[in-house]
């Protein structure tokens, strides 16, 4: 398969590794862009997954919770410019969508688009977005939403850099109070800045730590040739906990105090409240994320705002 330019730009952009090491990488695989990112962790040569999700795309992550604490929603609707995005019509708008959201029954973004517009039910929520469109003057999209309802418990939720990134928790919990409510805030800024990927290991696909332990090995040996078995294997299995603690939520570093941990961090919470309180669900939208914006500069961009 004949390794393109385009290809090296796109796995430069998802791993930071060096131009000639990922046409190298590309080279080895045939051209597979997963089996390729592979190739690079194996060889040290990428920042695992560091830009494997690239922020790109414009516009705002929005959450609303219901005046019951049971029910929220998410919402990430996409413009083309930054300007936009900081537009108070475009800010009300998303603030509307995200309403709806959290009293929908829709299961995808074109269910929901066929609904009616709760403020104008003679339109759908696409021809509600067609009009914004016209009004603005800037393509949009509604891009993702979710809806989280906490039976045994309540909903919280956190917004960063108004609507950068946006996360619901769902907390169980026999109380729902501010004490209660303080704690799952400070978690979900905890998974906006973090990142985690499970709430703990009982969630994480065998697959996956399987496929992490075959990366890792492929590393260690690597970097330890001729080391005896037994050596290599407990780095691995060193690596492996590391990294598997990275991305479980509870297991992670509590970020406002570092000598606990986020499950510590709950325990104590739970003592104070007299009632256990747990996360059993989390949702992350970061605005933009796996989108690739085409290179546009600030001044092109104005002038297109001032319709030069």
């Amino acid at each position: 398969m004949q390794i393109t330019a385009a290809m090296v730009k796109e796995l430069r952009e998802m791993t930071g590794a060096g131009m000639m090491d990922c046409k190298k990488a590309l080279t080895a695989t045939d051209g597979d862009m997963d089996k390729a990112v592979d190739y690079l962790r194996e060889k040290g040569l990428s920042a695992a997954e560091k830009k494997a999700g690239r922020i790109a795309a414009e516009g705002i992550s929005a959450v609303t919770l219901a005046d019951n604490g049971k029910v929220g929603a998410i919402v990430e609707v996409n413009s083309e410019t930054d300007f936009v995005a900081k537009n108070e019509t475009f800010q009300e708008y998303v603030k509307a969508v995200v309403e709806q959201v959290a009293n929908s029954n829709a299961n995808s973004v074109d269910d929901f688009l066929a609904e009616p517009w709760a403020l104008d039910t003679t339109k759908t929520v696409k021809e509600e977005l067609s009009t914004q469109i016209s009004i603005i003057g800037e393509n949009m999209n509604i891009r993702r939403f979710e809806k989280v309802v906490a039976d045994n418990g309540f909903v919280e939720s956190y917004v960063h850099a108004g609507g950068k990134i946006a996360v619901l928790v769902k907390a169980e919990c026999d109380v729902d109070n501010e004490i209660a409510r303080e704690a799952a805030r400070n978690v979900a800024m905890q998974v906006a800045a973090i990142t985690p990927k499970y709430i703990s290991r009982d969630d994480i696909p065998q697959e996956y730590i399987e496929h992490e332990r075959d990366i890792l090995k492929a590393q260690a040996l690597n970097e330890n040739t001729g080391k005896p078995e037994h050596i290599i294997d407990k780095i691995i299995e060193g690596r492996l906990n590391k990294e598997l603690k990275a991305v479980c939520l509870v297991d992670q570093e509590y970020i406002k105090d570092s000598d606990l941990t986020v499950q510590k961090y709950l325990d104590q919470v739970s003592k104070e409240l007299g009632t256990k309180l747990s996360i059993t669900q989390f949702v992350r939208f970061e605005t933009g994320e796996g989108i690739e914006k085409k290179d546009e500069d600030f001044a092109a961009e104005v002038a297109k705002q001032m319709g030069q």
